[in-house]
């Protein structure tokens, strides 16, 4: 057994008695697909930070349906759903619009909250562009609801975390007919 994960998934095939041939090689498997589910913790979100000058521009800029994944740091259940992401550039610096998903993949593919993920993808981007406003929506279906617990399937969790001029009612609700 080569990484503590492996050891990890061993112990809980373990605890359940399972022993039989189909799970030999679960531990490595168990090792590698936390690896990738993680992977937001080797990411770092400035690798992925490409700025252009863009035509002078106070256009609200959209890309939503950012399909991710996470998991829940209360229950390590994943948690999936759709973001959708806004910004309006200062001046004439735009982000490269593959990087938007990228960017938000680094704070998602963590042990996380969904709260939390917004948060952190809003202060990235105001941090680097400085823009006039950002925003970020996530819905998400939480396993840790649906599967265990209170079992309730379809229900999702839907969170908001705004910046800026995203504060004015007009603005935001150009956002959300945008993402209708």
């Amino acid at each position: 057994m080569s990484s503590s994960l492996e050891q990890a998934g061993a112990l809980i095939l373990e605890h359940f008695h399972l022993n039989h041939s189909g799970v030999q090689e679960t531990p490595k498997r168990y090792a590698k697909a936390l690896k990738e589910l993680l992977r937001g913790y080797e990411s770092d979100p400035l690798v992925h930070v490409k700025i252009f000058d863009n035509v002078q521009s106070s256009s609200m800029i959209i890309q939503k349906n950012i399909h991710f994944f996470s998991m829940c740091e209360h229950h390590m259940l994943p948690f999936f759903g759709v973001a959708h992401v806004g910004y309006i550039p200062k001046g004439n610096q735009v982000i490269g619009l593959s990087k938007l998903a990228r960017i938000f993949d680094c704070f998602a593919c963590r042990l996380q909250v969904q709260e939390r993920i917004g948060e952190q993808f809003v202060d990235f981007i105001e941090t680097q562009l400085q823009p006039l406003g950002v925003i970020c929506r996530i819905e998400a279906e939480h396993l840790c609801v649906t599967s265990r617990g209170v079992r309730k399937e379809y229900s999702k969790m839907v969170t908001t975390a705004i910046r800026g001029c995203f504060v004015e009612p007009d603005v935001r609700s150009e956002f959300f007919t945008g993402i209708a």
